[in-house]
């Protein structure tokens, strides 16, 4: 497909349903290759499918990013086959148990800050000489807004989401003169299965679709990245039909 990401490698995690779906296909839209990565391979199907139905390109690799050894794996198999990577993003997390600190179990704190932090940071560091030979290049990273103002019950997510910012700012000041830049991304009130496990109580109708954050990344990266991390936040949008 023709598009500003024509000729260019992306790489979406949590690509098999949500933002990271919807983000994969507007990459594809817009002409990147875009490799899907999740734990969940019908998922990643489905978005594949989609893609090409579109007539985009996709590949699927299925991933336990909770396995560092597997991303490490995964980032030379994609060395194997493509000279560079163009689009990093690191949308997959998971929320964990709502609940206050000292309730929470020493067991999912740490399975929150694993899966929400550490395998962030080894996906940055398992990609980064593809990225570099992708110059011009950018790393995009799904944030929320308790990472910047706490919330109660929160306190792992918010903690881990809050350390991804930092970790990705550090990054991208440190790329600052060498060609991959960050964009930070708040995607506000969206339909998510994340977003239905927090607000059980939430009508879904009145939310903005997981697609218009993607339109969003899309357009914003298709403009082009100043040097360093920007932030974006994805005001609300129309919602999807009932």
């Amino acid at each position: 497909m023709s598009g500003p990401f024509a000729g260019r490698l992306a790489l979406v995690t949590g690509a098999s349903r949500g933002i990271g779906a919807e983000t994969a296909k507007a990459l594809a839209r817009a002409g990147a290759h875009v490799v899907l990565t999740a734990r969940t391979e019908g998922g990643l199907v489905e978005t594949e499918d989609a893609i090409h139905a579109a007539g985009g390109t996709a590949t699927i690799a299925p991933l336990d990013l909770a396995r560092g050894d597997d991303i490490d794996r995964l980032a030379q198999a994609i060395a194997g086959r493509w000279d560079a990577l163009h689009i990093l993003v690191l949308n997959a997390a998971t929320l964990g148990t709502l609940s206050p600190l000292a309730h929470m179990s020493p067991k999912e704190f740490e399975q929150v800050i694993a899966l929400d932090l550490v395998s962030q940071w080894r996906l940055i560091r398992a990609f980064d000489p593809l990225l570099r030979r992708g110059r011009p290049a950018s790393l995009v990273a799904l944030t929320s807004s308790v990472a910047r103002s706490p919330r109660a019950y929160w306190g792992a997510y918010a903690a881990a989401k809050a350390g991804l910012e930092n970790l990705v700012e550090t990054y991208a000041d440190e790329m600052k003169a060498l060609g991959v830049h960050a964009l930070i991304v708040d995607p506000g009130a969206t339909r998510t299965a994340m977003r239905a496990r927090a607000f059980p109580g939430e009508d879904p109708k009145t939310l903005k679709g997981p697609e218009v954050v993607a339109e969003a990344i899309a357009a914003r990266l298709a403009a082009g990245l100043a040097p360093g991390a920007q932030q974006l936040r994805v005001e609300a949008g129309p919602p999807l039909p009932a």
